[in-house]
């Protein structure tokens, strides 16, 4: 039986990086919505706001001062998540009560000098120093003994819990693997093992021959709604080629990922005509020193808007307790951003 004949009938989809379902309502569509709406954030922003710990020149945290930054500039955040000078403790192994403290390093990467551009407003120059700063980063921490995973992301708005309006993303290197990567590599690794072929290479041969789900693309990345999204407009950005990390991306690769960022998140600005809210991040292999050639690279891009620019997605109820859900499929989504992605 296809895809097809479920186009219109409740269904689960499986997420071939997790192993795990998400159910698909696509007849709720037409039901009224009452629920929360919200107000979009004034996109007037000054190009310098004096008051913004990000800008350059401006005071930080702690009597830290932001040099006059006029490109990139990356920092040891000020209220680190994780630590790096955290001392290995751990509770009896397999008791009830498990724990055990994890060393790490956070830091922020400011993109632009402007207050008031985000990546979609940037040129490809710019976002591409982005890439290269994000490059370095990988490189830097991922080389460190003690680390095991680089985590670079982005979470755009304060729907997203975006603390500052101004451009900027973060980077997490932990002492272990976190869940999601650990999920990813298991489903990858036995793909290959079953196949002799990187998973996420298949998925995108199969995607680009059906075509309904791509939504964007240049010589070497392509932008899709993944087959089992969970967010209304959820995107997958892969390379063409197989490569494993940031890193082994070429001179041209890093400048068409820059372009591909640019087209992806105008687009999303486009759909709803606000500054699209979003969390997204790249996913590479564990920096432990090993060959990871089931792993291939990618970024998912999770925004929160349903409807509209004043209506979000909730995961309450059903899907904190049970498992995702969507109603609009993902080939409706892909649809609606084909028309915007220009």
């Amino acid at each position: 039986m296809s895809i097809e004949s479920f186009t219109h009938l409740p269904h689960r989809r499986r997420n071939l990086l997790t192993g795990e379902w998400v159910l698909v309502s696509p007849q709720r569509t037409q039901r009224p919505w009452q629920g929360q709406t919200e107000t979009p954030p004034a996109d007037h922003l000054p190009a310098y706001d004096p008051t913004c710990y990000l800008c350059p020149g401006n005071a930080r945290a702690g009597g830290k001062q932001n040099p006059s930054y006029t490109s990139t500039f990356v920092f040891e955040n000020d209220f680190p998540a994780l630590r790096p000078d955290t001392s290995p403790q751990h509770t009896e192994r397999g008791s009830l009560l498990e724990a055990t403290s994890e060393r790490g390093m956070c830091r922020v990467v400011c993109f632009s000098p402007r207050h008031d551009l985000t990546l979609a407003d940037m040129d490809v120059p710019a976002i591409r120093a982005v890439v290269d700063l994000w490059v370095a980063q990988f490189e830097e921490l991922g080389a460190l003994p003690w680390v095991q995973s680089v985590q670079i992301f982005e979470n755009r708005g304060a729907m997203m819990g975006s603390s500052n309006p101004h451009p900027h993303g973060q980077i997490w290197a932990n002492e272990c693997l976190p869940n999601e990567l650990v999920k990813e590599l298991t489903q990858q690794r036995t793909y290959y093992q079953q196949h002799g072929r990187p998973l996420l290479i298949d998925y995108l041969e199969l995607e680009l021959e059906r075509g309904e789900r791509v939504v964007g693309q240049n010589e070497q990345f392509v932008v899709l709604v993944p087959f089992w999204a969970v967010w209304p407009f959820e995107a997958l950005l892969l390379p063409r080629r197989h490569c494993t990390s940031l890193a082994e991306l070429t001179d041209d690769e890093r400048t068409a990922l820059a372009a591909i960022l640019k087209q992806l998140t105008s687009g999303y600005n486009r759909l709803f005509q606000v500054s699209f809210p979003y969390s997204m991040g790249f996913h590479q292999p564990p920096t432990d020193g090993a060959a990871y050639p089931e792993w291939h690279l990618h970024a998912h891009f999770y925004p929160p808007l349903l409807r509209s620019a004043t209506v979000r997605k909730f995961m309450v109820g059903y899907e904190l307790l049970a498992q995702p859900q969507r109603d609009i499929t993902a080939e409706q989504a892909a649809e609606r951003l084909r028309d915007v992605m220009r």
